[in-house]
């Protein structure tokens, strides 16, 4: 199985929906996936990723099918935090969380890392807890059961097909650090996707297990192939 993950293009929040920009982008990247063709097609329940998702699913003439754990609004109750009285955002953008996520003592700690006591005041452990299970069951549904607590999958049914995902970045944070069997702390101060990006993760099967493989990382080709802003988040003046 090839997985697609798509972070939604450029958006508004309030109301929540695609910029003209973002749906450039959302085109872009319907023809970039639209040229090999997917098997199934996932949203989750926000506008902004149902829009995205839409210029696939009219090339390919293919349903969406939306879910609601993928909704950001859940990971953001529990990953987000206060970084001045009545000001949130993602734990991994404070400086202070980020100091001590890069611990050594803290990566030393594995997936149970939320025990710290430094981190015993938020949701971490809820959070990593709900999208253990709702990630677990939704690659199960796909034929790929996961081996414990481990990064390898059982094969529960031979899967060729093409799936993608178009959801967050907060969320997608969560899920693939999760999928990736990447300690939430190392993955969040080490990895970023930018709007519309699409990554690749290959579940390339062998005597009936799979790990997955990333073969592509947040690639931005189809807004270069249409020449269409590359900056990072369309915000910050990075090039590349």
């Amino acid at each position: 199985m090839l997985f697609f993950y798509i972070r939604h293009g450029d958006p508004t929040y309030s109301p929540d929906a695609l910029t003209p920009l973002g749906r450039r982008q959302a085109e872009a990247v319907g023809r970039r996936l639209a040229r090999f063709g997917l098997d199934r097609i996932y949203s989750s329940t926000s506008t902004r990723a149902y829009q995205t998702a839409e210029p696939a699913a009219e090339m390919l003439k293919m349903p969406i099918t939306q879910l609601d754990w993928c909704n950001e609004s859940h990971a953001w109750n529990d990953y987000a935090i206060e970084y001045e009285p009545g000001k949130r955002t993602w734990c991994f953008a404070r400086r202070d969380i980020q100091n001590i996520f890069n611990e050594t003592a803290i990566q030393e700690m594995g997936d149970q890392w939320y025990t710290d006591p430094r981190l015993a005041e938020f949701h971490f452990e809820k959070g990593e807890e709900r999208i253990s299970r709702e990630s677990d069951a939704f690659f199960a549904e796909l034929g790929y059961q996961r081996v414990g607590k481990s990064g390898v999958y059982q094969v529960t049914k031979s899967n060729n097909e093409r799936v993608a995902l178009f959801a967050h970045h907060g969320f997608g944070m969560a899920f693939l650090s999760h999928l990736l069997h990447i300690p939430y702390p190392v993955f969040t101060t080490h990895f970023d996707i930018s709007h519309s990006n699409l990554t690749v993760i290959e579940f390339a099967e062998r005597d009936g297990f799979a790990v997955p493989k990333v073969l592509t990382w947040s690639s931005d080709g189809h807004l270069y192939a249409e020449n269409l802003p590359t900056a990072y988040d369309n915000v910050r003046h990075l090039r590349y």
